[in-house]
């Protein structure tokens, strides 16, 4: 191989690492336990790089694909981060739910006041709502779901190949569908502990009505708290189950996903 050829190899195959490392990029900036503002910028840099080093070499692309100019190649560069951030935002959407869930129950037992930094968001947030993201977080560890979130990665460059990207109505529509089920997981984790609260409220009206002379407002502020806690300890059973069907429709559906972005 002469000196030409060996340098039109590397070039290739920079090119080539350059547009691997911006979807994994993007996932990496934006995906669930990876995004984390607690793991510092250096960190996610060097692990979508390491990344992108290893799946360079398998990642089939014709030099004929690529572009010749390099405003074709930012676009192509454009694509592949879109094309991972699209990945990342159906994970985020799950936990997303989560957090929603844990917002309505806390505002409901009256810890609207009670917020702390979140590490992951870089903002305040509700108590019980970083709480039930670490505990769903630390589910997902457990339990290697960061592998399976990892082997689609993997897999994304055989269902859309480098260039590939196509938008298109039925790729916004399944986007827009996983949203939808954001807030349906929200009712489904929730719903017990809203009930006992609403209930508990309605019992309390009744109450101050028998019993005027009763200080039901500062009753109501310990007994909302006590009764939500509780329900929420006993909901916390079920998140696995119920997170676990959702994480499941997401990896089954990001194919999907892309090979709509490949015009499929």
């Amino acid at each position: 191989m002469s000196e030409a050829d060996l340098l039109a190899r590397i070039i290739e195959h920079f090119e080539v690492f350059i547009l691997v490392l911006m979807r994994i990029g993007g996932m990496f900036f934006l995906m669930p336990v990876f995004s984390g503002a607690a793991i510092p910028p250096q960190a996610k840099v060097v692990m979508a790089m390491a990344a992108a080093m290893l799946l360079t070499p398998i990642v089939a692309v014709s030099r004929d694909l690529m572009p010749q100019s390099a405003v074709g190649f930012l676009l192509y560069g454009v694509t592949e981060l879109f094309a991972g951030m699209t990945l990342a935002l159906m994970l985020r959407l799950v936990f997303a739910g989560l957090q929603t869930a844990a917002q309505m129950a806390g505002f409901q037992m009256g810890l609207s006041m009670a917020n702390i930094m979140d590490p992951n968001a870089g903002a305040q947030s509700l108590v019980v709502a970083e709480l039930v993201y670490m505990a769903s977080l630390t589910l997902l560890l457990a339990v290697n779901g960061h592998h399976l979130i990892l082997s689609a990665v993997v897999g994304s460059f055989d269902s859309l190949p480098i260039g590939t990207l196509k938008l298109s109505e039925p790729l916004f529509n399944l986007i827009m569908g996983i949203s939808s089920e954001m807030f349906v997981l929200s009712v489904k984790l929730m719903a017990p502990v809203m009930a006992i609260l609403l209930f508990s409220q309605a019992a309390l009206g009744i109450l101050a009505r028998v019993v005027p002379q009763m200080n039901l407002l500062m009753l109501s502020f310990s007994l909302n708290i006590g009764l939500g806690l509780f329900f929420l300890g006993l909901t916390m059973q079920l998140f696995w189950p119920v997170l676990s069907k959702s994480l499941n429709n997401v990896l089954k559906l990001m194919p999907v996903a892309l090979r709509l972005m490949g015009g499929q």
